[in-house]
């Protein structure tokens, strides 16, 4: 269809080239915009009067302007139409294995990120706001007014009472309310245990193959060394801790690795309890995520097997909203007067109004109800990533998708970094399997960490459209 055109209202034209009428709109438009033709902020014409203009059908103009939304150039709002994205630039599609791009100068470089997939977050638009409100009004009229004094650097009452009942019901914890410390998410409760267990002459905290780097070099700045543990298809290999010299605790997500997903093996989970008795060494367990699995029943929390050998962190990060930065240590018994001590040294309490309305969250069932809601959508959303991904790249499989927040893409070998590169020039957050690899452990998979969780519903179908355009 060379030289077919159609009118924006001014001097403006499309030329459309070669027999594919989508693939040859898409080119003319970012050609427009490349060009200058089409200014930031314009206004396209609807796909029903842009397709009549063309003599195509009206489904090849929407599904071009939904592919050039999900890269970048084109922005839709309803209410606003379709416009040009406000900082639209030229960007390269992604081929079958993505390439990086050219040398990034002047107007040629990366999109300023337009989706993020990045795991470690909720969906932030889902926060229950007139519940919570609800729950805070409550509180604060049934406060007593010593809550309102500096407080215990346990945290209050009624949050450990209420935090005993639930993890007791629903995590399989032995949590009774003194000892249980209320905390400012679990750096803050790592943080305290890291100057806790210096203090007691530990040397060694043993950390799994792959995790964040923000929670080893944390223990590394209290003086712990971080020896790291081996790492299999089957998960950490905890047989490994008899082995590590002077090893005093070990830092674990046994019910749902972070970031690769699997559930620790029943006999792996005993033989960490096994070695923590024989040795008089702590797990700290990091049930990031323990709420949401799709596929089976929860596994329940390592603490349940032995509570004077495992010191368990939970927060609400996760299940609500990492800015309310609540968050709690359920503590040996032996351990509790120790970390106290540390945190009323300098922190002496979270916010008291929070936990009383987190109390009263949890006791009237909102925080149930919530996390059933919240459930259901992301398994939606998980069963989304996956059907996609099984449509565009079928050879690219998709794993530690029976819980969480977040699933691993396995990539090619050699192309995980060029795929991060060609995820930049899309406007696409992602992170990749080698940013949680421990030093000197040996590459064996390359691929994404995607987190479904993040974006929120307006921009999940774009996220997803951007994520498979930069597969093989």
């Amino acid at each position: 269809m060379a030289n077919d055109w159609a009118t924006f209202g001014s001097d403006l034209h499309l030329e459309l080239r070669g027999p594919r009428l989508r693939a040859g709109l898409m080119d003319a438009l970012r050609e427009a915009v490349r060009s200058g033709r089409l200014a930031a902020g314009t206004r396209l014409p609807s796909s029903r009067s842009l397709a009549a203009d063309l003599g195509m059908a009206r489904n090849t103009v929407a599904d071009a302007y939904a592919e050039l939304v999900a890269e970048g150039w084109l922005t839709a709002r309803q209410g606003s139409g379709t416009r040009v994205a406000p900082r639209a630039s030229p960007r390269t599609p992604a081929p079958a294995v993505p390439v990086p791009p050219p040398a990034a100068t002047g107007r040629d470089r990366p999109a300023a990120p337009a989706h993020s997939l990045k795991s470690g977050s909720p969906d932030l638009a889902a926060f229950p706001r007139a519940a919570w409100l609800k729950a805070y009004r409550r509180a604060l009229t049934n406060a007593p007014n010593e809550a309102f004094g500096y407080g215990d650097p346990l945290g209050r009452i009624e949050l450990r009472r209420a935090l005993g009942e639930y993890l007791a019901r629903a995590r399989g914890v032995h949590a009774r309310p003194e000892r249980i410390v209320i905390c400012a998410g679990f750096v803050h409760g790592l943080e305290l245990m890291g100057q806790v267990l210096r203090a007691r002459g530990v040397r060694n905290v043993a950390v799994e193959s792959y995790g964040l780097a923000l929670h080893d070099g944390l223990l590394r700045r209290a003086g712990l060394r971080t020896p790291v543990l081996g790492f299999d298809e089957r998960g950490t290999r905890t047989g490994e801790l008899t082995e590590v010299r002077d090893c005093g605790a070990v830092l674990m997500t046994a019910a749902h690795q972070y970031p690769l997903g699997g559930a620790l093996p029943p006999e792996r989970r005993a033989a960490v309890v096994d070695w923590a008795r024989a040795s008089g060494g702590l797990v700290l367990e990091d049930d990031y995520d323990g709420e949401f699995r799709y596929d089976r029943q929860p596994v329940g929390a390592l603490q349940g097997l032995d509570p004077e050998h495992v010191v368990y962190f939970g927060t609400a990060s996760k299940s609500l909203a990492p800015g309310l930065r609540l968050g709690w240590m359920v503590l040996p018994q032996d351990l509790v007067e120790d970390v106290v001590a540390v945190k009323g040294a300098a922190d002496w309490a979270s916010s008291t109004p929070d936990q009383l309305a987190f109390a009263e969250f949890l006791r009237s069932g909102a925080y149930d109800r919530h996390v059933r809601a919240m459930r259901l959508r992301y398994r939606r959303r998980r069963d989304q990533l996956v059907a996609a991904v099984a449509a565009h790249s079928p050879g690219t499989a998709v794993s530690g998708i029976a819980a969480g927040l977040h699933a691993v893409l396995t990539l090619p070998p050699g192309t995980e970094r060029a795929t991060l590169r060609a995820a930049a020039w899309r406007g696409l957050t992602v992170q990749g399997v080698d940013q949680f690899r421990r030093p000197g452990v040996p590459v064996t998979l390359e691929g994404l960490v995607v987190g479904y969780a993040t974006p929120p519903d307006s921009g999940w179908q774009g996220a997803l459209r951007a994520l498979c355009g930069i597969l093989p």
